[in-house]
């Protein structure tokens, strides 16, 4: 846990910190490769962390695979692990601190931040996490540097009932939590869940907090049923045309008051929109890429009022409520995980991720 201390007056690391350490290398589109880098030298404000665990997260393989941002970096953002050196100021952290540490954080005082729209904000997109090359979170590394603003805002202490792997999720669910409450999902509303992904099954747990009444989709029958085991009332194979109207059979001719999208595809947009009631809210959470258009019918929003709404990355003034979902063991998050690699196969954990199999859900870098 962390504590108080004294300031440290210079640079202190737990045990000699190596010179180099081994790294995912993003360097060509669908390419990691594990390089031997240095590892990031820590300054005024800053603290280095050891990383144990990382997760894998649909943006790193829309990053790699479809050359989304331009190579070299080292990716990876959903990382926990221990404090092991601290720069001179440093009085939050001490050497040993089991963490987890956000990569964006906002600066706090701007028009964005002024209304809750962090992730508009300037310093918000100045990632301040890195393993080096240009920050990009850096949690396929041994080490993580998080710079000043980072170190004193942007991390979180972990207990010691809880695992780093658990720890990965607090990011994440941050991201869910944040987009479950600009959906407005309330108790007693129907919502439909399209995507039983590593996220559709996030979204699932989130809003079963707020007491709706949740269905999912999903082409996989594997992951259908998985949703069922995590609080779906029913999940429905959106794959034979049918979705909507089930949707329908179950709100007395309706749709559903609220669509929270988890998949990354114009089609399931359309089928969003006509699955929503009139007046109803559609989310839209994996269409955060700069390439995909999405075409929808006018009318849906023009005459039905239905609202299309985006929400992206975590938000810094719900980031204790959110870590505490995970801290307090109130999500089952370990459910869905279902694949470790080590970082030595970091290539082989992208490409399933990339195109996941019926067995394959959360996967994670574990580092040894």
């Amino acid at each position: 846990m962390s504590g108080t201390g004294t300031i440290v007056e210079a640079l202190r690391t737990l045990s000699p910190v190596p010179k180099t350490m081994r790294a995912g290398v993003y360097r060509e589109k669908g390419i990691v490769r594990v390089e031997e880098v240095p590892v990031p030298e820590v300054g005024d404000g800053e603290v280095l962390i050891k990383v144990a665990a990382c997760g894998i997260c649909g943006t790193d393989i829309k990053k790699i695979f479809h050359r989304y941002v331009e190579p070299p970096q080292i990716l990876g953002h959903e990382l926990a692990g221990t404090v092991v050196a601290v720069g001179r100021g440093i009085t939050k952290w001490k050497l040993a601190d089991r963490v987890m540490s956000f990569h964006h954080i906002p600066c706090g005082k701007c028009f964005y931040c002024e209304r809750r729209l962090f992730s508009q904000c300037k310093q918000y997109k100045t990632t301040g996490l890195t393993a080096g090359f240009t920050p990009n979170g850096g949690g396929f590394a041994e080490y993580v540097k998080a710079m000043p603003w980072v170190a004193e805002r942007g991390i979180v202490a972990l207990p010691d009932d809880v695992s780093f792997e658990e720890a990965t999720f607090i990011e994440p669910i941050n991201t869910i939590a944040k987009a479950v409450e600009k959906a407005r999902v309330a108790e007693g509303e129907t919502v439909l869940i399209a995507g039983c992904g590593p996220i559709g099954l996030q979204f699932l747990m989130v809003a079963r907090l707020n007491g709706a009444k949740l269905y999912t989709s999903d082409p996989m029958a594997v992951r259908r049923a998985k949703s069922l085991t995590l609080g779906a009332l029913e999940a429905f194979d959106p794959s034979d045309g049918k979705l909507v109207e089930q949707i329908k059979t179950r709100t007395d001719g309706r749709g559903a008051d609220a669509v929270l999208v988890a998949v990354a595809h114009p089609a399931v947009v359309i089928d969003a929109l006509a699955a929503t009631r009139p007046g109803g809210r559609v989310l839209l959470f994996a269409a955060n890429d700069p390439v995909t258009k999405i075409e929808f019918p006018a009318a849906a929003v023009g005459i039905d009022e239905k609202e299309i709404l985006g929400s992206y990355s975590a938000a810094a003034d719900i980031q204790d409520a959110a870590a505490d979902l995970v801290l307090k063991k109130k999500l089952p998050v370990m459910q869905i995980v279902t694949h470790r690699f080590p970082l030595t196969r970091i290539q082989e954990g992208l490409e399933l991720a990339a195109k996941p199999t019926a067995e394959s859900l959360k996967i994670l870098i574990a580092h040894a």
